[in-house]
């Protein structure tokens, strides 16, 4: 597993990649920067990358993991329900693809405000 930091506003997590095309794509792309949108318990924006979604791609997701938006182009963090969630669970707008997990406590992008700056970079 590839390890990465996620930092959005004054919140740094530590998290892991997955070994599938998409997420060796954002593997290949970091560092990425961009504004956070949230919409309930996600954070996303939109990266760099342009693929089709994963064979395993998937609208509903657990708290902590990541994944990959194609329509939007967008990196997503879900620590908690959004809007179209059913219990406490996230759920995706549309199946993602899943790029990995936050490793540590994802509720902690609850502080993130709109608008704020996120960036990923490799751990070394």
């Amino acid at each position: 597993m590839k390890e990465i930091i996620i930092t959005a506003g004054s919140v740094s997590l530590p998290a892991e990649l997955n070994d599938n095309p998409t997420a060796r794509q954002v593997w290949d792309t970091l560092p990425i920067e961009g504004r956070a949108n949230v919409w309930g318990d996600e954070i996303y924006f939109e990266i760099p990358v342009r693929t089709a979604q994963e064979p395993d791609a998937r609208a509903d997701v657990e708290v902590g993991e990541l994944g990959y938006w194609p329509p939007g182009n967008a990196f997503c963090i879900f620590f908690g329900p959004t809007p179209v969630s059913t219990g406490e669970r996230p759920r995706a707008a549309s199946p993602v693809s899943i790029l990995g997990r936050v490793l540590g406590d994802a509720t902690l992008f609850r502080e993130v405000q709109g608008g704020s700056l996120v960036r990923i970079t490799r751990q070394e």
